[in-house]
């Protein structure tokens, strides 16, 4: 049974399921999307398929010998995300061995914030002849960061003022955000802005495509729209950006839908493409964080979960909201109903220890690697490992991509201290590890320094498979680490969501006690590794301050000559 709320969000109310229903959750990665199907009554995984990007991240110029785009571009191609629905999801039934009729739910979750400009039925404008070939009307990934300009002018603008929902993002505002990104669009390209009848989050814009109708969550506007309060920025506050985007938050506005919620049913033609049952119910779209909390069972107050891969985000539910410097937004009800939703993050983890094996790798280590049949990364890891804690001589900051938080400054760079002739290609991929293990412990002291404890941490994620990285996460944050017991954390979010939309269970927390998996104290601290780390920490915590703050401008100086090329 559904009920519809006031602000057009539709609920469900629970009944029983049939004892072999499923439901499928597509999780939108940044180079594939994938499909899994997963038993109502378990969590039980029964089948999946992952479809890999056609163009993955467009960095470089558009496809086909297209313009070129400038330093911190990143790009995506809307027909590769439907390719997943397309491919993976048929696959994903097939795998699984079961009927579209035992499928009573579906569910999508996105990197985010990625988003993209539409008309008013939703086509992306880069697929119209008349934009084809112009960057600004393609959907910029969560990595596009050449938004910062626009992003400081909300910053200071929002001070200026006084805005009382800048507090509610740690007083900063990423360049990788929607007000951010559409301001850039306007300020380079108004023709395309005007264009845009829509400025639509990927998660949103998908589930448009399954169920033939807009629907916007609750999640993606609070985190990265700055809706707060139930409003988005007022107008006078936006024309004091630029004239023109006064009526910006017309692009976005639209009733706003809570995490669980029911947001259609699959279409004719969306069955078609995917294999799905005609009338299948489509849970409101999320982010691929927030929907892996429930994967983790990690939704209680104070249970911190960082989802690891070529980025890291952090989430975490309390009961009370306090002014946490550098987060990326708490939303009231934005990962479950009733708590406050915390979201940090570091912008760059999986993906910098993929430029060290880029970067660093010698002839003769790439040979034994393809000798001993492992990859580049296991062989790295393997030599770091035996390693004693220092034994390197380095010190690095991971911001290779910037930093997300505490700092909030993509014109961050990355940094090595320590180098000599003797350093080696595993010291570097070390000290890299380290770093990315100090930006967690940056942002929990954070937290906790402002009053909103973490006191238990859970990690999910593809960096899981490396034991060394997660042990030397758990002595580095000297405190037990549990780890979400699945390989596919956002997609069997995204399933139990879809569960919940499709009534199986009463709630988001119902459905992860009953559908989610996590294996506690998977590594505990080893207390002299700790202590060793304690003296590395206050080592970071010296050249974070001053990169980061105070002398800042040596970094901001040498990216502007970069871009400037």
């Amino acid at each position: 049974m559904t009920h519809t709320s006031a602000t057009g969000a539709t609920t469900t109310t629970a009944t029983t399921p049939p004892a072999d229903a499923v439901t499928v959750g597509i999780d939108f990665g940044t180079l594939s999307g994938r499909a899994l199907v997963v038993a109502v009554a378990d969590g039980r995984e029964m089948g999946s398929a992952v479809h890999d990007y056609t163009h993955g991240v467009v960095e470089s110029a558009l496809p086909d010998g297209g313009s070129a785009l400038p330093p911190d571009w990143a790009l995506q191609i809307p027909q590769d995300w439907r390719d997943v629905l397309r491919f993976a999801v048929p696959r994903a039934l097939e795998a699984a061995e079961v009927r579209a009729e035992q499928v009573i739910g579906v569910a999508v979750d996105f990197t985010s914030c990625t988003v993209l400009p539409t008309t008013a039925d939703g086509t992306p404008l880069s697929e119209l002849a008349a934009f084809a070939g112009r960057p600004h009307a393609y959907p910029k990934l969560w990595r596009h960061h050449a938004a910062q300009p626009e992003a400081d002018l909300v910053v200071r603008r929002a001070e200026q003022t006084r805005q009382p929902w800048l507090a509610r993002y740690g007083g900063k505002i990423s360049s990788e955000w929607q007000y951010a990104k559409a301001l850039q669009l306007l300020r380079e390209e108004p023709e395309i802005y005007a264009a845009a009848d829509r400025w639509i989050e990927a998660t949103d814009w998908i589930v448009w495509q399954l169920t033939g109708a807009e629907n916007r969550n609750l999640c993606t506007a609070g985190y990265k729209g700055m809706y707060q309060d139930g409003g988005y920025p007022d107008a006078a506050f936006l024309a004091s950006l630029h004239p023109d985007f006064a009526d910006f938050t017309a692009k976005l506005e639209h009733p706003l839908s809570p995490p669980g919620g029911r947001a259609g049913t699959v279409t004719a033609a969306a069955a078609e493409l995917t294999g799905l049952r005609e009338g299948t119910v489509v849970a409101v779209g999320n982010v691929d964080a927030h929907v892996t909390s429930a994967a983790a069972q990690a939704l209680e107050p104070g249970h911190m979960l960082a989802i690891m891969g070529t980025s890291t985000c952090h989430i975490m539910n309390s009961e009370v909201f306090a002014e946490v410097p550098g987060m990326c937004g708490a939303v009231e009800g934005g990962v479950v109903p009733g708590l406050w939703g915390y979201e940090a993050g570091q912008s760059g983890v999986g993906d910098i220890l993929a430029w060290a094996v880029r970067t660093t790798l010698p002839h003769e280590y790439a040979a034994e690697a393809r000798r001993r049949g492992i990859s580049p990364h296991e062989l790295l890891t393997e030599k770091a490992a035996s390693q004693p804690v220092g034994g390197h001589g380095l010190m690095a900051l991971d911001w290779h991509s910037g930093n997300r938080s505490v700092l909030v400054d993509h014109h961050l760079s990355g940094l090595i201290v320590g180098l000599t002739l003797d350093t080696r290609p595993e010291d570097v991929y070390r000290a890299l590890i380290e770093a990315t293990a100090f930006g967690t412990r940056t942002i929990v002291e954070t937290f906790e320094q402002s009053g909103v404890p973490v006191a238990e941490f859970t990690a999910a994620g593809g960096l899981l498979r490396n034991a060394f990285l997660m042990q030397t996460y758990c002595d580095v944050l000297n405190r037990p680490v549990n780890v979400l017991a699945s390989d596919q954390g956002p997609a069997l979010g995204a399933a139990i969501h879809a569960a919940v939309a499709a009534g199986a269970y009463p709630g988001i927390r119902e459905a992860s006690a009953a559908m989610g998996r996590i294996k506690r104290e998977a590594y505990t601290p080893d207390p002299a590794r700790a202590a060793a780390y304690d003296l590395l920490y206050a080592e970071y915590r010296t050249l974070h301050d001053h990169f980061g703050r105070g002398g800042s401008a040596v970094m901001h100086r040498l990216r502007a000559l970069r871009t400037a090329r």
